[in-house]
């Protein structure tokens, strides 16, 4: 298949999911490669989950050596507390990112879900159903961090794609589309 290899994660303290695509060379076939959870609430002390993240994500680097790392950013919530792990969980992943030298995207959970199901209010359940479809994939309920990774991995690949056959300029699409004819009325 020979293209591009994308991590997409879903940020978590308690379960992170991460879910692993290849784009095809040619064309917009899509190939999954490896998708799962992080299930942390084993480890006593939010320090701990941290520095196991750390030490996952490096693993998950040095192994498949991605092209890219798209991140879901984190949603605003009332619980303060939750929202402060939740950012330090996102940062942890970051940093074992930025320290293998992989660039990395944010995407917000809206443009996520729009990317996919193509309704940015879609469900967990909805963003799995839709994720299993593309993949030709049976995603299991209890792995909805891990769909929701593969998800932010899928919309990463097609922002991608739709930005390079995109011009960037009104005169880039002229240039490129000189037979088309602009009609006023």
């Amino acid at each position: 298949m020979g293209g591009r290899i994308i991590i997409g994660l879903d940020p978590g303290s308690v379960i992170m999911g991460f879910g692993i695509i290849q784009e095809s060379a040619i064309g917009s076939a899509i190939k999954l490669i490896d998708y799962g959870i992080l299930e942390l609430q084993k480890y006593k002390g939010h320090m701990l989950r941290m520095r196991h993240i750390y030490l996952h994500m490096v693993a998950l680097l040095q192994k498949h050596t991605p092209d890219a790392v798209a991140i879901e950013s984190i949603f605003y919530g009332s619980n303060v507390q939750s929202m402060l792990k939740l950012g330090r969980a996102q940062g942890v992943a970051i940093a074992a990112a930025l320290a293998c030298e992989m660039p990395i995207t944010e995407y917000a959970p809206r443009k996520v879900k729009q990317a996919v199901t193509g309704n940015g209010n879609a469900s967990k359940e909805q963003v799995a159903a839709m994720v299993g479809h593309l993949l030709n994939l049976s995603i299991p309920s209890t792995s909805l961090d891990a769909s929701d990774a593969l998800a932010v991995a899928l919309c990463h690949s097609q922002q991608r794609l739709s930005s390079t056959t995109k011009p960037k300029s009104w005169s880039q699409f002229i240039i490129a589309h000189p037979n088309r004819k602009l009609s006023l009325y």
